[in-house]
């Protein structure tokens, strides 16, 4: 870069000097930013770092000069973030399986761009929580950006969809079957990224792990389908009625159960549903759920004290579940 240039940059250069290297606990002299642009071939004097320190606060930078005995020079004193947020980021994106190993610790280090030194190593230290399953799909993010276009477009789209084999390999589903649907909503469900879609050849609404998804590819001139169905449709309601995202039949189921025991259905499908009062203590719920194993299997984790009554299939349906369980460890035995 010619130096004409680099003069005209000097104000940037302080700022990134600025950012990157000072906070409440760590400034930077009139000196220290001499030498700092010194280094990217830019020549200043003092008066001129004075000068330059003033056009930014007049941008709206904030930037103090501390003249304390143990730390004396310029910091960056407030900044978009604070730390408690960025926490708030960070953790979210260790939480999410969705987003990749690699990819969580290139975001973190964008994030700790974001704050000075002596909080970034908070940040840093957030790295290191986590130890848990996260996708092996990189193409996530290009596949986010795929569907959200699609979306946008008002296009249908064709993929593969993949599953995992014996071998912990992800493999083509259905020997490679092209699936076309027309692509309504994202949304994340149990740290899972999750695609809305109408599926034409069953006439429903079905869902899709975006990080199971490959060759995803908008249909230039197929419009979507399913508009009618989509308006009658509640993404929220849908995510929170399906358990672990596994889909059923669609079903009010009424359960009774202890009293003190209601926050638990509060806090799966909210403070709207229909309670009612029971003798003894205990209460009588009615929710709307897609009935299945998975279905099935959460309200067995609840323990003793829940019971399915109404409808009568479900409760069947229920009981054969309980039965199939026993049966397997009676036929070991």
């Amino acid at each position: 870069m010619p130096k004409e240039a680099k003069q005209k940059a000097k104000l940037l250069y302080i700022w990134e000097a600025l950012l990157k290297y000072t906070d409440e606990n760590n400034c930077m002299s009139s000196q220290q930013l001499i030498d700092y642009l010194a280094e990217r071939d830019i020549t200043v004097e003092r008066k001129t770092i004075f000068s330059d320190i003033a056009t930014l606060k007049d941008f709206g930078a904030d930037i103090v000069l501390s003249r304390s005995k143990d730390r004396k020079g310029y910091y960056v004193a407030s900044r978009d973030f604070e730390l408690p947020e960025l926490k708030v980021i960070t953790e979210a994106i260790l939480s999410s399986r969705y987003i990749t190993a690699k990819k969580s610790k290139e975001l973190i280090s964008k994030l700790e761009s974001l704050v000075g030194p002596s909080e970034r190593k908070q940040l840093d230290r957030e790295v290191f929580v986590s130890g848990r399953v996260k996708s092996e799909n990189e193409s996530i993010y290009y596949n986010v950006d795929i569907l959200h276009n699609a979306i946008l477009d008002n296009r249908q789209i064709t993929f593969n969809y993949l599953e995992w084999t014996v071998e912990k390999e992800l493999a083509l589903r259905h020997g490679g079957k092209l699936y076309r649907v027309s692509p309504w909503a994202l949304t994340v469900k149990d740290e899972n990224y999750y695609l809305v879609a109408y599926d034409e050849s069953y006439s429903e609404i079905r869902h899709y792990r975006v990080d199971k998804m490959k060759n995803i590819k908008e249909i230039g001139r197929s419009k979507r389908k399913g508009l009618e169905e989509f308006e009658r449709f509640d993404v929220g309601r849908y995510t929170t009625q399906n358990f672990g995202m596994f889909r059923g039949q669609m079903d009010v189921v009424a359960i009774s159960l202890p009293e003190d025991k209601i926050g638990i259905f509060f806090d799966r499908f909210g403070k709207d549903i229909d309670v009612r009062k029971l003798p003894d203590n205990r209460v009588s719920v009615r929710v709307s759920v897609y009935v299945s194993n998975q279905f099935f299997g959460w309200l067995t984790g609840l323990g003793e004290g829940f019971t399915i009554t109404m409808p009568q299939d479900v409760k069947t349906q229920y009981v054969d579940f309980l039965r199939s369980i026993v049966s397997t460890y009676s036929e070991k035995e």
